[in-house]
């Protein structure tokens, strides 16, 4: 059995380069769409039957899982730019400010009780998410 080398999917060469390139840009692009998909189909089906659903709580998981849409969909565009797919800082920063943003609001509706704590962290995220946007600037 043949031994993995440097240049395996399974052994990448180094971290920081494979959140990097391309390829990291498209799948995080295509998990963050997928999942704000199947987010928003919850939200609309499953979300509405459950106790204690306010319709606050509906348009802000509407919004968390079209940001994650928008964000997703926004990846795969840049995945695909032959100066940005490869950003040091924008194309990581928008797929980790998205998966926090979004997610930290779907945490908050679903069990805000328990997880108070990351009320704050919301906007953490939606930070980091805009500082990779302005990123493509440079």
């Amino acid at each position: 059995m043949p031994q993995p080398t440097s240049s395996t999917p399974l052994l990448p060469r180094a971290l920081g380069a494979s959140l990097r390139g391309p390829g990291f840009l498209w799948k995080a692009g295509a998990v963050l769409a997928a999942a704000g998909m199947i987010a928003g189909a919850f939200g609309s089906h499953g979300l509405q039957k459950r106790d204690g659903t306010t319709p606050e709580k509906l348009h802000a998981w509407q919004t968390a899982s079209s940001y994650a849409i928008y964000n997703g969909l926004a990846l795969l565009l840049v995945s695909m730019h032959p100066r940005f797919g490869t950003h040091r800082f924008a194309g990581p920063a928008i797929a980790v400010g998205s998966m926090v943003f979004s997610g930290s609001i779907m945490a908050l509706v679903l069990a805000r009780d328990r997880l108070k704590w990351m009320g704050p962290i919301t906007p953490i995220g939606g930070s980091i998410m805009i500082a990779g946007y302005i990123a493509l600037i440079f």
